[in-house]
């Protein structure tokens, strides 16, 4: 099966006023979208063929890239650091905890916009391959996301509530073991 056939939404399938909303939160970040045509190479793309790239504070997509792939891509960059966001170029680096809570956080992201809704994201990032140890996305969003929500609260990405914040992360002060 080709990664074009795989049924998830994709970028083009959203359509105002989504995309608008899409647009405004992701710029409430500091975050622009640059589409690219359909036949090109997606600058910064770490995967390749139709996945997000990043380059900056540039967010480059094609018509056929997958929404949760830009959503994700996004929240790289809305959880890494300063230093990392300042000279970010194709790889968003990262550790596992960063990476539970950018996934964490693309969810978040996807009810804000009402083609995608947070059902719609668990199914797309199940079927596009992403692995929980419960063995879905919504059962590890539910059941066993305890830690990426910690770390987004900590990094003051989301509030005490689970309320989005509309900040970047900030760093943390390394604690005594």
């Amino acid at each position: 099966m080709s990664e074009s056939s795989v049924d998830v939404v994709r970028y083009r399938d959203i359509e105002s006023p989504d995309m608008d909303v899409l647009l405004e939160l992701l710029a409430g970040y500091g975050l622009k979208v640059q589409v690219v045509a359909l036949d090109s190479a997606i600058p910064g793309s770490y995967w390749g063929e139709s996945e997000a790239g990043l380059i900056g504070s540039v967010l480059y997509v094609r018509p056929d890239t997958p929404a949760h792939s830009l959503l994700h891509e996004a929240c790289h960059y809305i959880c890494m650091d300063d230093a990392r966001r300042a000279r970010l170029h194709t790889d968003a680096g990262g550790d596992f905890s960063e990476e539970d809570a950018v996934c964490y956080l693309q969810i978040l992201l996807a009810d804000r916009i009402a083609t995608l809704g947070r059902e719609q994201m668990w199914r797309d990032m199940d079927t596009w391959g992403y692995t929980f140890r419960l063995g879905s996305a919504r059962a590890w969003f539910e059941h066993d996301a305890q830690d990426a929500r910690e770390w987004l609260i900590e990094h003051g990405v989301i509030d005490a509530s689970g309320e989005l914040t509309g900040k970047v992360a900030t760093s943390v002060p390394d604690r005594p073991c």
